[in-house]
């Protein structure tokens, strides 16, 4: 017989999976917590997973100076000492005890931060002009780093990522720098060309084109012209995304598009496209050439405007297609950047979900899963390297095509510091190139949501402190355009 508390555990872990709101999750979350002694563990200081002290004494120095409004040693110990992942406590295992939050000490650490960012932004000091002050802040959000959201391919069911995207919007832990390849890209896209007060209109996926698909038939598919029709495609992208080059979408947003694309030419890479590798580039167009899936739709060519506005061929004689057939998460490119210092990936294609799910299974720590990890990293090295040989050697042209999308796939890193992924079943793979139905739009978006919140509380600990000092940033900038009004800084959950 089960007890009274393990059949009031199963209970609350049924109502769990099942809930349709963050506060419902949250609550749930907090109870199970409470019942499985974790709770308690959250109060106690010490443990060999992080540097306790570290953290203790950098939380005492800073409460300390703000409790005396000791002006000048608070400005100094937040430019000295303020450094990402203090004493490893973003260390997964810190969070994979409890259901909501972590350690005490490093909420309260989080907490003391960030008032003492506001405090110092919002104060008028004489040892910190205004000017000078945008530039220390400046100076610290460059050493701190940044996170960034990354987008992957997934055709249709890439509509999870708007489930991601609110999940993270709704809690004020949206990344400023997001990236996306394929359908990941239509979501960046639709994120930096509508302002904060717009974003709760993306939100609301019935309020948009979602009708990109457009049957050809076999013989323009066969004919290279692509299975699907790119007309309908540039009608649905330029709808939802609008005329603005990569400057204008980060001029209106504030945010930082990168959108992944691959080349058709030879002597030819990949590139991430963004305002600062491809300013005067549209959107739509970018965006457009990324979802250009090789053989379901021709390869584009991407269009820009001009001096006077009018739009024109950017490189004309290239054609580019789907980003994430090499880089689908462009991860070594966004730290160089954006100095970026933690990476949450929203991964959805079919092609890798599966493996994501079997390798975190397989993978644990420990020795029995050693052997499977060593294993697995073998075939992979082995794969990759022959894959290479037969793209580069072989005389067979299907061999070489077939060579070289296997080592662009193996080759290819599909994870990040947090990724979040569905949960697949025959069923998702029957609308992978269908136009979606409202019910599957809000299915899509809700599995994105109930897939994010658990890591929510790892997500703030990392990207709370940047996000404050990027929005600290942007706030002073427009202080000394208006005239230095009053700053007051939205609280950061």
């Amino acid at each position: 017989m089960k007890s009274s508390r393990n059949k009031k555990v199963e209970r609350l872990e049924a109502q769990l999976a099942e809930a349709s709101t963050y506060d419902q999750w949250h609550q749930i979350a907090l109870e199970l917590d409470e019942l499985s002694g974790q709770a308690a563990w959250k109060q106690e200081l010490e443990s060999d997973l992080y540097n306790a002290h570290l953290i203790l004494d950098r939380y005492n120095e800073i409460r300390q100076a703000l409790e005396r409004r000791d002006h000048v040693r608070l400005i100094r110990s937040l430019r000295q000492g303020l450094h990402h992942d203090l004493g490893n406590m973003g260390n997964p295992a810190l969070f994979a005890r409890s259901r909501v939050g972590t350690k005490l000490l490093i909420e309260n650490y989080l907490d003391v931060v960030c008032h003492a960012i506001r405090y110092v932004a919002e104060t008028d000091f004489p040892e910190l002009p205004l000017a000078d002050k945008l530039d220390y802040f400046k100076d610290i959000a460059l050493a701190y780093g940044s996170p960034a959201l990354l987008l992957s391919g997934g055709a249709t069911l890439g509509l999870f990522h708007i489930g991601v995207v609110k999940a993270l919007w709704e809690r004020r832990l949206l990344p400023r720098v997001i990236a996306g390849s394929s359908v990941g890209s239509i979501i960046a896209a639709m994120l930096g060309t509508r302002t904060d007060d717009e974003l709760d209109d993306l939100l609301h996926p019935e309020n948009h084109n979602l009708q990109p698909w457009k049957w050809q038939g076999w013989m323009a598919g066969l004919s290279g012209r692509g299975f699907m029709d790119n007309r309908q495609l540039e009608r649905c992208l330029r709808e939802n995304i609008g005329e603005y080059t990569f400057l204008e979408a980060y001029e209106r947003s504030g945010r930082s598009i990168n959108i992944t694309v691959s080349p058709v030419h030879e002597h030819q890479r990949e590139r991430l496209l963004s305002g600062y590798t491809s300013p005067y580039l549209l959107v739509w167009s970018a965006s457009m050439a990324s979802c250009s899936v090789p053989g379901v739709f021709a390869p584009v060519q991407l269009m820009k405007k001009d001096e006077l506005g009018q739009i024109i061929p950017y490189q004309p004689r290239l054609r580019w297609v789907d980003g994430s057939v090499v880089s689908d998460l462009p991860v070594d490119r966004l730290r160089h950047l954006y100095d970026v210092n933690f990476t949450l990936v929203s991964q959805t294609n079919p092609h890798v979900v599966p493996f994501l799910r079997a390798s975190k299974h397989r993978g644990r720590p420990g020795l029995l899963g050693l052997p499977w990890r060593m294993l697995s990293r073998e075939l992979k090295f082995h794969g990759k390297e022959l894959a290479n040989y037969l793209r580069q050697h072989s005389d067979n042209e299907v061999v070489r095509q077939v060579a070289g999308q296997a080592y662009t796939i193996l080759a290819q890193r599909y994870s990040g510091d947090v990724t979040i992924a569905p949960r697949y079943t025959l069923a998702h793979y029957r609308h992978m190139l269908s136009n979606p139905s409202p019910e599957l739009v809000a299915r899509l978006t809700l599995e994105g949501e109930r897939a994010t919140w658990p890591h929510i509380s790892r997500i703030r600990a990392h990207s709370r402190i940047s996000l404050l000092l990027s929005q600290v940033v942007r706030d002073l900038k427009d202080r000394m355009r208006k005239g230095s009004p009053a700053l007051r800084l939205v609280q950061h959950s």
